[in-house]
Order: C-alpha cells, then sequence, then structure tokens
C-alpha cells in the first residue's frame, strides 16, 4: 500500500480521475506491414457517436478516415481514394459479431473528355500537368480536369450476397456523389469550407423514414498523439507533470510530461480522407438492445495484374472476390497489441474471427515493454521498489470486457460474441459540444468512450491507462462507482496513474456540425 500512496503523485482531482478511467483505444496509422504498401485503403480512425449537432440528437454518425499522415502540399496529384477498391462501414445490431446492414462507397475518377485539361501549344491540343486550370468553387467546376465520384450502396445481410439498395441523392435522386478536390490552396480555392459545404448531401436510406447525410472529403487530421516519441520507445516520461491537465504547476509527477499541443504531431499538421454519414437510429438497432456494434473495413480484388502498357483508367488488371485489407474500430490493438507476425491477418479477419487472436489481449505485451522501459526509472524517482509496473491479472478479463465484449449496462449488447467491435449505446443521449469531456465515461461523461468514440475523446491517454490496469479500480457505471470484478487494486499497482502522452484534444477544437472534423489544412500559403 505504501508503494501505491507513493504514486499517487497529484491531488485529488487527478487521483479522481485516474480511478474512473474508462478504457478505449487510440488511432491507427501505416500499424501493418500491407496497409503500408497500399496507403489508400489504409483506415486511420474510426468514429461512431450519437449526433451532437443541435437538433440531430435522434441520429448516428459515422466516421472513417483513410490515408494517414497527408501532407497538406502533397500535390499535384493529392489523395485520390482507390477505385479498384470497396470502402465499407459494417453495423451489427443484435450481438453475433456479424454484419446486419453495410455502408458500402465506391469510387470512381474520371478525366473530363478523358484527357484533364487542355491547352493549345502551337496548334496541338496538349493535356497539363495537374488536376485544376484555376480557381475551383464548385462541384465539376469548368476549371478542373478531374473529378473524382463515388456511389453508396446498403447492402443488408452478408456484405458480399446481401440484399442491395442504393443510397440516393434526397434532392434529385440521382445515385452518384462528387467528392471535393483537396485543399490545395486558397489561390485554387479561395474559401474551402464555403467549397467543401457544398458536398455535404441529404440522402435517402432505403427503409429508413428519415433522410440522412453524406460527405466524403479531405478533412484536418484530429487524431492528437505525441507520434514521434511514442514510437521512440516511448522517449518521453508518459505521466502527467501536473497536478491537473493543463494546470501548468509542475505538481505531478517529477520529470513527467505536461499537456501542450507542441506535443502533437497531427492535429494541425496533416491530412485525412473522411467518408462520413449520419443515419437515423431507428434504422440502425434492429431488434437488439439499441446497442449497435461497428467496424469499418477496405478490400480490393483477388487478383491483381500490372499493365506493361498503363493508362490513365488502367495501372493494373484487377479481378476475382474482394479480399479485405484494412479493418478498424478500435485501432490501437492492430498497432501495439498484435505481434508482427499476425498483424496483416488480424486486417484481414473478421470480428467472429478473433478468438484466434485473443492471446495478444489476454497476454498483452504493451504493459510488460512499459514496465522494461520504466521501472528503474520510477522506483528511482520515488524511492520505491515495485517488482513489476504491469498488472498481474493473467488472463486480463478487464481488457476482454474492455476489447471483446463490452462493458454490462453500459455498451454490452443483448448478445456477447466476444469480438473486437467498436460498441454504442444509442439509448444514451449526446452530451453537447461545450460540456463533453475528453476522457468520456471515466469524466462522468456517459456519451463518450467507451461508449462509441468521439472526435474530441483523448484516446492516447484513455488507452495508456487501461492497459496499465485501470480498469482494477472502481469506475463510474451511471454515474455510480463500480467494482467491475475483473481484478483488485493488488493487481495494478499504478493503475490509478495518469498516464498520458501530452498531446491534448477537445471537442471545442472542432466542429459542432456535420461532419464535425475541421476543414483540412491547406498546402498554401507558406504551410
Amino acid at each position: 500500500m505504501l508503494l501505491k500512496r507513493s504514486l499517487l503523485i497529484s491531488g485529488a482531482a487527478i487521483g479522481a480521475l485516474c480511478a474512473v478511467a474508462i478504457p478505449s483505444w487510440a488511432s491507427s496509422h501505416r500499424e501493418a506491414p500491407g496497409t503500408t504498401e497500399q496507403p489508400k485503403i489504409d483506415g486511420t480512425d474510426f468514429y461512431m457517436f450519437k449526433s451532437y449537432e443541435p437538433g440531430r440528437d435522434q441520429f448516428v454518425t459515422f466516421i472513417a478516415n483513410y490515408q494517414p499522415l497527408q501532407d497538406p502540399y502533397g500535390g499535384p496529384n493529392y489523395f485520390t481514394m482507390d477505385p479498384d477498391a470497396l470502402y465499407e462501414i459494417h453495423i451489427d445490431s443484435d450481438g453475433d459479431a456479424v454484419e446486419d446492414l453495410t455502408f458500402q462507397f465506391d469510387f470512381d475518377n474520371r478525366l473530363v473528355n478523358d484527357t484533364g485539361v487542355t491547352l493549345n501549344i502551337a496548334g496541338k491540343d496538349i493535356p497539363i500537368a495537374l488536376r485544376a486550370a484555376g480557381p475551383v468553387g464548385a462541384p465539376e467546376d469548368g476549371t478542373l480536369g478531374e473529378n473524382e465520384y463515388y456511389s453508396l450502396t446498403l447492402v443488408s445481410g452478408d456484405r458480399r450476397s446481401g440484399t442491395r439498395d442504393a443510397i440516393k441523392n434526397a434532392s434529385d435522386g440521382s445515385t452518384e456523389f462528387v467528392k471535393p478536390l483537396d485543399n490545395v490552396g486558397n489561390k485554387t480555392i479561395a474559401d474551402y469550407p464555403a467549397y467543401a459545404s457544398q458536398f455535404v448531401y441529404d440522402v435517402t436510406i432505403p427503409n429508413c423514414a428519415v433522410n440522412g447525410r453524406v460527405f466524403v472529403g479531405q478533412r484536418a487530421e484530429a487524431f492528437a498523439v505525441n507520434l514521434g516519441e511514442i514510437f521512440d520507445l516511448v522517449n518521453l516520461v508518459p505521466i502527467e507533470g501536473d497536478s491537473a491537465p493543463g494546470a501548468g504547476d509542475g505538481g505531478g509527477f517529477p520529470g513527467g510530461i505536461t499537456q501542450d499541443r507542441a506535443n502533437d504531431d497531427l492535429v494541425g499538421k496533416a491530412n485525412v480522407t473522411s467518408l462520413a454519414i449520419e443515419v437515423p437510429v431507428d434504422c440502425l438497432v434492429g431488434s437488439g438492445n439499441g446497442v449497435i456494434g461497428a467496424w469499418t473495413t477496405a478490400s480490393l480484388p483477388q487478383a491483381n495484374i500490372e499493365d506493361p502498357l498503363p493508362t490513365y483508367a488502367q495501372t493494373s488488371l484487377y479481378g476475382g472476390a474482394y479480399v479485405q485489407q484494412s479493418r478498424l474500430s478500435a485501432p490501437l490493438v492492430n498497432e501495439v497489441v498484435i505481434g508482427l507476425p499476425q498483424k496483416d491477418l488480424f486486417n484481414a479477419a473478421e470480428p467472429t474471427q478473433d478468438s484466434a487472436l485473443a492471446d495478444y489481449v489476454t497476454n498483452p505485451t504493451l504493459p510488460a515493454i512499459l514496465d522494461l522501459l520504466f521501472r528503474d526509472a520510477v522506483n528511482q524517482t520515488l524511492g520505491t521498489s515495485i517488482d513489476n509496473l504491469a498488472p498481474t491479472n493473467i488472463p486480463r478479463d478487464d481488457l476482454v470486457a474492455a476489447f471483446l465484449t463490452g462493458i454490462p449496462t453500459l455498451n454490452q449488447q443483448a448478445t456477447i460474441t466476444p469480438s473486437e467491435m467498436m460498441r454504442l449505446n444509442t439509448g444514451i443521449a449526446p452530451t453537447p459540444r461545450a460540456q463533453q469531456s475528453t476522457f468520456g465515461v471515466a469524466g462522468d461523461d456517459l456519451a463518450g468512450f467507451p461508449n462509441g468514440r468521439r472526435p474530441g475523446d483523448d484516446t492516447v491517454d484513455i488507452a495508456l491507462r487501461v492497459v496499465m490496469g485501470a480498469l482494477c479500480y472502481p469506475v463510474p457505471i451511471n454515474g455510480t462507482p463500480t467494482d467491475l470484478g475483473f481484478c483488485t487494486s493488488d493487481d495494478a499497482p499504478v493503475g490509478n496513474v495518469p498516464f498520458t502522452d501530452g498531446a491534448p484534444i477537445s471537442a471545442t477544437e472542432l466542429k459542432n456540425a456535420f461532419p464535425y472534423l475541421n476543414d483540412p489544412i491547406a498546402g498554401s500559403p507558406n504551410n
């Protein structure tokens, strides 16, 4: 007990926060060898939450982000989607870990007149090297030589053999939508927010009495992480250095990192491509208990033959059945939980197959790595003699609940099938943006993690605390501190410590309306 008291290195507010930390996971950027070879189908983040835009509380918003670490100046082609791939968001409404609904995005890139913009050079019409030849302000603007389109299909039942119905533009009944040009800069697109707003479509969804909305386009990265230092053997002291986040008083762990936007390697520096859809709750819940599970995937045809004479329309010949290449719901699992030999296998697996990789959850390596890196430093700093910083309750039933089954009375489905899905209790009202806690349920905010995920939830800090044993201490369920019974404080000597990477995020930094993520960072001027 003396050792544990020594680690209660902050004031009462921090101690309370640590004691109620709730499970969640962070982002996925280049997390598996296979996806590093195909960045267009690399899923980076998946958000699922009750819409908190005023007047939209009977909707659920899904945001699937792809193509990590987009440099804003990454021209001249920028970041189009893969027209050979299928991008999908899967919904399990009854808890059997099998998709009941799938929202399927299929892209098509086209050159205007099969050439793009041309200029007459000494009597010859020559295609230019750029996507645009002048200012762009509207969909399919005449200055654009290349446009990116997509269709959206609702699949009921199995994603490949189920019933397929087109999702249509509510204004004209069309089945094809346009994706905006990425944020090249303010000479090409003078007012990017106004330009991008034209690509938010009201849509009619089969079997839904109320219209939904869809937007596909580049957005600013919203995942806050001290990325470089984290993957350099955690080259920081990952414990809060202040008495409370942002206090600036140095009253926390000696030498611990403090919250600072300068610690963030992504927010304000990189873009992603978002596939965002807002769906009425009544169209999602089915006959279950109102808790839905969801995940996102990207798939490519099985066969790929490189074309020795490539054209714009075809650089490779694809054929055969679609094979899943990327999968995402709780993505930090593949980044720092799943071992190197099975990372690509995890990306290819469906939730019903997750038991094959369960050892990575029941016997996790990340806490052991943190122990190896920091045990001596912690003991030296505090004058303690902790034998092992990692939780000792093996198998880690606390992580099984967080990762595979959901939390009882919060977001556990009526049928419990251990599987890696993000789970959302649609019966819990959304929290207005200004009142959201970055720690979700841990901050007495039941509409946040682990009850889905919102863009303003600080997933890295929560993930660090959970893997180090936060669930071995009481957590708030419906506002009441509750012993979940998975383990005890004796199993987790540092489970009540405020682990952090020092990179903050808040919902107030993001939009209060669909599609919620901020407009992308411009490539010019002087990015």
